[in-house]
């Protein structure tokens, strides 16, 4: 975990401390808006009112599951304790959202498939984040789309790097 008392960097300049500045302001001001779960709240709108958002958080964290989906997987990805997984898990599959299947190698132990309804709850969420990504995006010129895309990606490798997966593990928003 990151704390006041680690290295600092030694030739940190004025301009290095105003990047900072700004980047930390501007993830506080993103922070209040992902927390209101606007894209979220609208996918489960349009699809399976009466969800949690977290819900939709498992369907996500199931596509970047690298082997086969367990609650243990989903809990590791999400950085979430395992009992909390399971019961966010129980309730997918009693929704019908999710399905429960036999492991090929283990015969004892569950993994998890999205259903036909998980899979229109994910292609819903994917349209509606990305209606909004266009209404912010689509009058960017291709080369700085481009461009945040990738320094955004290499920000969000960098959180990932210092809050490697694991549950318990603080979430870096």
């Amino acid at each position: 975990m990151i704390s006041a008392s680690d290295p600092q960097p030694s030739t940190e300049t004025a301009a290095f401390a105003e990047g900072l500045s700004r980047v930390s302001d501007n993830l506080t001001r993103m922070r209040h808006l992902m927390g209101r779960r606007m894209i979220a709240r609208t996918a489960i709108a349009n699809t399976v009112p009466g969800l949690e958002t977290a819900h939709l958080d498992v369907l996500d964290v199931m596509g970047r599951i690298e082997g086969e989906i367990t609650v243990g997987a989903i809990a590791e990805t999400m950085r979430i304790d395992p009992s909390r997984g399971s019961r966010l898990v129980t309730d997918l599959v009693s929704r019908g959202v999710l399905r429960r299947d036999a492991s090929q190698e283990d015969g004892r132990r569950s993994l998890l498939v999205r259903t036909e309804l998980g899979d229109a709850l994910l292609t819903e969420l994917q349209a509606v984040k990305r209606s909004l990504l266009v209404n912010v995006l689509g009058d960017w010129p291709e080369e700085e789309l481009s461009a945040f895309s990738h320094l955004f990606e290499k920000f969000i490798s960098g959180f990932e790097a210092v809050y490697p997966g694991g549950a318990g593990r603080p979430s870096p928003t």
